[in-house]
């Protein structure tokens, strides 16, 4: 919708707008998730991959520094999630932050928002699937099983999931969270347990004294520190499925403050207080990125099975992760399309009121990953993971220039601000997006991937600007539509 359709909107009586969504995707969904889902779903998105698995490499890689890696990345990416919070409450919908786009930046910034995040979750997907796959041959059962055929099972159960329904989604991440949450928790227990009674680990007695005789908190300078940005950024991608989900709870305004405040909480004891405990139980050297931290520590006291046990939650998180991918999208790509940003067919809903055309075409590119796993099977994990930092930190940027200007119509009188805000505005903004541009910068100085990874941005905006030229007549035929309709 225009910007001149979108003041229109605004100032139409309530009684309409509460018949007719300000965003035409909006329309036709179930609202079947509940207060648990949506909670759940933040802390699914919170808790992933990056965590069970990466915090290894980035551990061995920065020290116990990477703790306060976590700590400023997690500040941050609480101010996107809430600013997202706030214009959900401002107007609940499925399309997010694309929809918010629409309304801000007007029909352009909606499909860069739009395309950019479709790119992030489809090369995540292809990451998951990649992760799935290589996590499975983990045991010997699986071995002989080709990586593109687990790559591809998994796919297809993921798909049959979020074809059911929204309910089902919900149910699989509710217990998706619950394994991960349960398993951090287990393991923090354990690890306080050690240091509490000073019990070797290793051969060395956990304390203090592992950070100071190992070269202290920054053992390789801060450059290593700030290259971990990156992935620490990656590790916090799906916070903001917490805006996409909203859409289909019925209850936003009770549900979306309790879930994006207690995100911060959650940063600070799981990811903080995680990397915190593995700098005390053992050196940062000791760590690897080809295991699991957790792994590493538990194999370390002899618990037998623990590689077994991690390597299941870490199934579970890569599971996790893909099924929230094919469900954000879906509901991204139904939002574009019914503005004529995206293709007609991924504006369909099946009879359980999913829009199954935008999930197929997430599909489609996984299944590309599929055959990239059959090619390069030892390759295809870091490829699509480089290209999806760039899709997370472009959603997060545009949510953040989204609120800057929510912000500044609702001092100028045309909007109104719910009691559920960002602190701070506008400086929050600026200071937010400033810090995501810089880590994006500092990708620069680590040849191997992050340089790599920049010299794909001036290709994807060449990308981007020749599809905008191949739809604007339709976007433009469309936004006409939606004016006549409203001025009738």
């Amino acid at each position: 919708m225009s910007k001149d359709a979108v003041n229109t909107a605004v100032a139409a009586p309530r009684t309409d707008a509460a018949r007719m969504p300000a965003d035409a995707g909006d329309a036709g969904y179930s609202k079947d998730l509940k207060a648990r889902h949506v909670n759940m779903i933040a802390i699914g998105g919170a808790i992933g991959t990056g965590l069970f698995l990466g915090a290894g490499g980035r551990l061995h890689n920065a020290g116990p520094a990477l703790a306060i890696a976590y700590l400023v990345c997690g500040i941050f990416a609480f101010f996107v999630v809430r600013a997202l919070g706030e214009l959900v409450l401002y107007r609940p919908s499925s399309g997010s932050f694309v929809s918010y786009a629409r309304e801000f930046l007007g029909e352009k910034g909606a499909y860069v928002a739009g395309w950019m995040y479709f790119l992030n979750w489809s090369t995540t997907g292809i990451a998951d699937i990649t992760a799935i796959a290589l996590y499975t041959h983990y045991w010997s059962m699986f071995t002989d099983i080709p990586q593109w055929v687990l790559a591809l099972a998994a796919l297809a159960v993921v798909l049959a999931v979020n074809l059911i329904s929204v309910k089902i989604f919900g149910e699989m991440e509710f217990w998706f969270a619950i394994i991960k949450v349960a398993t951090l928790v287990a393991f923090m227990f354990v690890g306080i347990f050690l240091l509490a009674t000073q019990h070797e680990v290793g051969g060395q007695t956990p304390g203090l004294d592992v950070i100071t005789d190992n070269g202290g908190v920054f053992p390789h300078g801060l450059m290593p520190v700030v290259l971990v940005m990156q992935g620490v950024i990656f590790a916090y991608a799906a916070l903001e499925l917490v805006g996409v989900a909203a859409g289909e709870t019925a209850e936003p305004e009770k549900v979306v403050p309790r879930a994006v405040n207690s995100i911060m909480w959650r940063v600070g004891l799981f990811y903080v207080g995680s990397v915190v405990l593995l700098a005390l139980l053992l050196p940062g050297s000791v760590y690897s990125a080809d295991e699991s931290p957790f792994v590493t520590v538990l194999s370390k006291i002899g618990v037998e099975g623990a590689g077994d046990v991690m390597n299941l939650v870490v199934l579970t998180a890569a599971m996790s992760s893909l099924n929230s991918g094919l469900y954000s999208t879906g509901r991204i790509l139904r939002s574009m399309a019914m503005a004529g940003s995206a293709p007609k067919f991924t504006a369909r809903m099946n009879r359980s009121q999913v829009p199954y055309g935008g999930i197929l075409l997430t599909c489609a590119v996984c299944v590309l990953g599929v055959g990239l796993n059959y090619l390069m099977p030892s390759q295809a994990f870091e490829i699509v993971l480089n290209v999806a930092s760039l899709g997370i930190i472009s959603t997060w940027v545009i949510i953040m220039i989204c609120h800057f200007i929510f912000v500044r119509r609702a001092k100028a009188g045309l909007v109104t601000r719910p009691s559920f805000r960002l602190p701070g505005s506008p400086v929050t903004e600026i200071v937010t997006i400033a810090f995501l541009l810089a880590v994006l910068g500092l990708m620069w100085n680590d040849p191997e991937v992050g340089r790599k990874t920049l010299l794909l941005v001036p290709v994807i905006a060449a990308m981007l600007v020749g599809g905008w030229f191949a739809i604007r007549r339709r976007v433009a035929r469309q936004e006409d539509r939606e004016l006549t309709e409203l001025t009738k």
